[in-house]
C-alpha cells in the first residue's frame, strides 16, 4: 500500500448529497470527499427546475399535502415514514440553504418564489400548487455552488479525479474505506475511515437517448453490487418526458411549470386527454407513457415521426427570458430553433433511478430483506433507495431528496465515527483493484469499450425504455450476456500511466453492464405496470403480488441476478388507482 490515507470520515461523491453530508460531518474528525470529478462538474448542477418544499410563500400548502402527492405520484410503493421526514424536513432544509447564501428567485414581497411543478397539487389532489422553490432554471447549479463553497469555508479536504473502484469490508463485516485510483498518476490509494458515505449519483448511461451527463455510469452502486450489497427496485428508472429531440439533453419540467403545452403533430393539447385534471403537469411516468401513445396512433413529430412539441410560443417574452433562460439557450444552440417564436422538439429522455443501494431514513446501507446494517456504510442521493421515490419521482423531489437525507446521511456518520474505533482493512487491499486494471491493460481481444457501450445503449433504449414487455426483456438479456462476453476481450488503445481516460471508460462500462442487469431481471420479474415500469402484456398495477421492493444480488456465477423482495412500509395513505 504505497498511498494509505486515515480519516475519520470520508464521503465518496461530490454533487449535492455528498457535499450537503460533508458539511454536516466537518469539524468533527478528520473529513475528505474523494470525487471523479471536480465538484463543481457534478450532475447535480445539471438539475435546473427546483426544489420543492410547502413553505406556503404564495398560497396555502403543508407538508401533509406534498408526502400525499409524492406517495402518489410513486404508485404507492414508496415508503412512507421515509416520505413524511422528507417532507416535514423540506422546509427547514430550504431556509437552512438560503442562510447558506443561495440566490432564490423572489417574491414582489421579498420571499422565497415557487412555481408548479408536475403532480405537485393542494388537498390531495384539488389543483396544481407552486411549491418548487427556484433559481431561474439553473437551480441545481446555485445549490452545488452554494454548497461548495460552505464545505471550503467548513475545511472539508477534497481528493479531486479520484475514482473510487472497490469498498473494503473488515471480517467482522464493518466497512472499512475504500481503494480509489489517482487519474492524475494512475497509482491506487487506500483510504481508511470510521465511516463511509456514498454519494455518487445515477447511472443512466446505459441508455441511448440521455440527459445524463458521460460520467453517471453507476460507479459507487456498481462497486458495492461486486460485494455482496443488494440494489433496490432498479427496474424503476424515469424517462423525463422534455428532452431535446434526438440528443436527450434536459429542458426541465419548469417550462411547463410556467405554462408550456405539449403539443403533437395535430397541434392538440393532447395531455388533456391522458390527465385532465392537471394537463402538462401530470407525473413525469405518465407524460412520458402519453407522448409514446400519441407516437404509436401516428401523431408523432419530426423525421422519425416518435417526438412531440413543446410550446412555449404563448408566453410572454420576458418571461421566458427572467425563468429560462438556460433551457432557452439550449434549444437555440443544439436545435437552432427560437423558443420564443417556434415550438419545440422533444422526446423522452433517460433520466433519474429511482433505484440504487437500499438504505433506511439516517442513510444507513442495509444489506437484506431483514434491514441488516452495514456498520460503518451510509449512502444519499441518487445512487441510494431510501424509497421516498417508489416507482416515479415527482419532479423538485431529487434536490429535496439530497439536502434532505445528504445531511441525515451526515450526521449519522459523524455520531458513528465519534464512537467507533478504526477498523482493519484487509491484507493487500489493493489487490483486487491492482489485478482488474491490470486484466484491461492487458487485453488482446480486439472489442472496443465505445462499441459495446454504443450496442448497451441502443438495445436498452429499445428493449428497457418507456414500454417493456416480457419479450423485450428476455431479448435484452440475452443480449447482455453477449455484451458481458464481449466485454472479456475488450482491448484498450491506451495503457499508460497518465490521465488514462481509456482505461476508466473501460472500468465504468464494466459497472454499467453489472447494473443494467440489475434493471432487466428486475423488470422481468415485476410481471405489473407501476410508476415507471410500463409492462405492454401487463397493463395494470397489482398490488396483490407486487406491493413490494425488489432486491437484486449478484450471482456466484453468470451474470443473472437472484432477487429477493421486502415488504412496502405504508402509512396513511392507502393504494389507491392513480389518477390525476
Amino acid at each position: 500500500m504505497a498511498h494509505v490515507h486515515t480519516f475519520d470520515t470520508i464521503i465518496v461523491g461530490a454533487g449535492g448529497a455528498g457535499l450537503r453530508a460533508a458539511i454536516e460531518v466537518a469539524g468533527h474528525g478528520k473529513t475528505a470527499v474523494i470525487s471523479k470529478l471536480y465538484p463543481t462538474r457534478s450532475h447535480t448542477g445539471a438539475a435546473q427546475g427546483g426544489v420543492c418544499a410547502a413553505l406556503a410563500n404564495v398560497e396555502e400548502d403543508s407538508w401533509e399535502w406534498h408526502a400525499f402527492d409524492t406517495v402518489k405520484g410513486g404508485d404507492f410503493l414508496s415508503d412512507q415514514p421515509a416520505v413524511d421526514v422528507m417532507c416535514r424536513e423540506a422546509a427547514d432544509s430550504i431556509i437552512e440553504l438560503e442562510n447558506f447564501g443561495l440566490p432564490f428567485n423572489r417574491t414582489p414581497e421579498g420571499r422565497i418564489d415557487q412555481r408548479r411543478f408536475g403532480g405537485h397539487t393542494r388537498n390531495h389532489g384539488e389543483a396544481p400548487v407552486k411549491r418548487a422553490c427556484y433559481a431561474a432554471d439553473r437551480t441545481g447549479h446555485m445549490i452545488l455552488q452554494t454548497l461548495y463553497q460552505k464545505s471550503i469555508k467548513e475545511g472539508v479536504e477534497f481528493f479531486n479525479e479520484f475514482h473510487v473502484l472497490d469498498v473494503l469490508f473488515a471480517d467482522g463485516g464493518e466497512c472499512a474505506g475504500v481503494v480509489a485510483y489517482e487519474l492524475a498518476t494512475g497509482e491506487l490509494h487506500t483510504f481508511r475511515a470510521k465511516a463511509t458515505v456514498f454519494a455518487t449519483g445515477g447511472f443512466g448511461k446505459m441508455w441511448k437517448i440521455s440527459s445524463n451527463a458521460h460520467t453517471l455510469t453507476g460507479d459507487g452502486p456498481g462497486a458495492l453490487y461486486r460485494r455482496g450489497i443488494p440494489m433496490q427496485d432498479m427496474e424503476f428508472f424515469q424517462f423525463h418526458p422534455t428532452g431535446i429531440y434526438k440528443i436527450g439533453i434536459l429542458l426541465s419540467e419548469a417550462a411547463r411549470g410556467e405554462g408550456g403545452i405539449l403539443r403533437n403533430s395535430e397541434n392538440e393539447r393532447f395531455m388533456e386527454r391522458y390527465a385532465p385534471t392537471i394537463k402538462d403537469l401530470a407525473p413525469r411516468d405518465m407524460v412520458s407513457r402519453s407522448i409514446y401513445l400519441e407516437v404509436r396512433e401516428g401523431r408523432g413529430i419530426g423525421a422519425d415521426k416518435d417526438g412531440v412539441y413543446l410550446d412555449l410560443t404563448h408566453l410572454p417574452p420576458e418571461q421566458i427570458d427572467a425563468k429560462l433562460p438556460d433551457i432557452t439557450d439550449f434549444v437555440r444552440t443544439y436545435l437552432g430553433v427560437e423558443p420564443k417564436t417556434e415550438m419545440i422538439p422533444i422526446q423522452p429522455t433517460a433520466h433519474y433511478a429511482m433505484g440504487g443501494i437500499p438504505t433506511d431514513v439516517d442513510g444507513r446501507v442495509l444489506r437484506d430483506a431483514g434491514g441488516t446494517v452495514v456498520p460503518g456504510l451510509y449512502a444519499a442521493g441518487e445512487c441510494a433507495c431510501v424509497s421516498v421515490h417508489g416507482a416515479n419521482r415527482l419532479g423538485t423531489n431529487s434536490l429535496l431528496d439530497l439536502v434532505v437525507f445528504g445531511r441525515r446521511a451526515g450526521k449519522a456518520a459523524r455520531a458513528f465515527a465519534a464512537e467507533a474505533a478504526l477498523v482493519d482493512v484487509p491484507d493487500e487491499p489493493e489487490a483486487r483493484t491492482a489485478e482488474m486494471l491490470a486484466s484491461i491493460k492487458a487485453g488482446k481481444g480486439g472489442e472496443k469499450v465505445a462499441a459495446i457501450r454504443d450496442d448497451l445503449q441502443v438495445d436498452m433504449q429499445e428493449r428497457a425504455g418507456v414500454f417493456r414487455t416480457g419479450e423485450l426483456l428476455a431479448g435484452m438479456q440475452e443480449k447482455l450476456a453477449e455484451l458481458h462476453e464481449r466485454y472479456a476481450g475488450i482491448q484498450i488503445d491506451d495503457t499508460s500511466e497518465r490521465w488514462n481516460t481509456d482505461l476508466m471508460e473501460a472500468v465504468e462500462l464494466g459497472f454499467l453492464l453489472d447494473l443494467a442487469d440489475c434493471v432487466v431481471e428486475s423488470g422481468l420479474k415485476r410481471t405489473e405496470s407501476r410508476g415507471a415500469h410500463a409492462r405492454d402484456d401487463f397493463q395494470q398495477r397489482d398490488d396483490a403480488n407486487f406491493l413490494k421492493h425488489t432486491l437484486a444480488y449478484r450471482p456466484d456465477s453468470g451474470h443473472v441476478p437472484r432477487l429477493e423482495y421486502k415488504p412496502v412500509e405504508l402509512g396513511r395513505y392507502e393504494p389507491v388507482e392513480r389518477k390525476y
